[in-house]
């Protein structure tokens, strides 16, 4: 069967940034319903349209089409006194934009002195401004379940459990 829109695959996989450095080790196959459904990237996606399992396929994602360009304006200085007191770089936390609609994931970066009491908070996500190289494998292309289809993901094993 080929990958179509509404067939669930599966794919044995492994990323890498372009020096070669493992960013995913894709212990566990990746099991998405394909179709616009949001599951991998969409440049991903389309590359695999229309192969069939044993296909092999390497490709580079530029960052705009994986987790996009890194973005000075979303690193911030804060007060530590907006903080707990047991903060450690490298926690992440919620923040509500300042008009209330968007909620972000920022990560501490960098904890000055207590005297200064400043906190540096990156909302860029880790691999933003990285390429990424797929290294991809199918192993499994089936049609989606009425119900998958109804819920807008997969459903049983590699896919989401109840």
């Amino acid at each position: 069967m080929e990958i179509v829109k509404n067939s669930v695959v599966t794919l044995n996989y492994t990323v890498v940034d372009p020096d070669g450095n493992m960013i995913d080790d894709g212990q566990q196959p990746l099991v998405y319903l394909h179709g616009g459904y949001d599951g991998i990237f969409p440049a991903l996606e389309e590359a695999l349209h229309g192969k069939k399992v044993g296909d092999q396929l390497k490709i580079k994602l530029q960052p705009e089409d994986a987790f996009g360009d890194y973005d000075e304006e979303l690193v911030l200085v804060e007060e530590v006194g907006q903080f707990p007191d047991n903060i450690e770089v490298g926690m992440s936390f919620e923040r509500v934009s300042d008009d209330g609609e968007e909620e972000m994931i920022y990560r501490i970066t960098d904890i000055t002195d207590i005297a200064e009491g400043k906190v540096v908070v990156d909302g860029n996500h880790p691999l933003a401004g990285t390429a990424l190289v797929f290294d991809v494998t199918v192993a499994g292309v089936r049609p989606a379940t009425a119900e998958e289809l109804s819920h807008g993901h997969v459903h049983g094993a590699g896919g989401h459990h109840h």
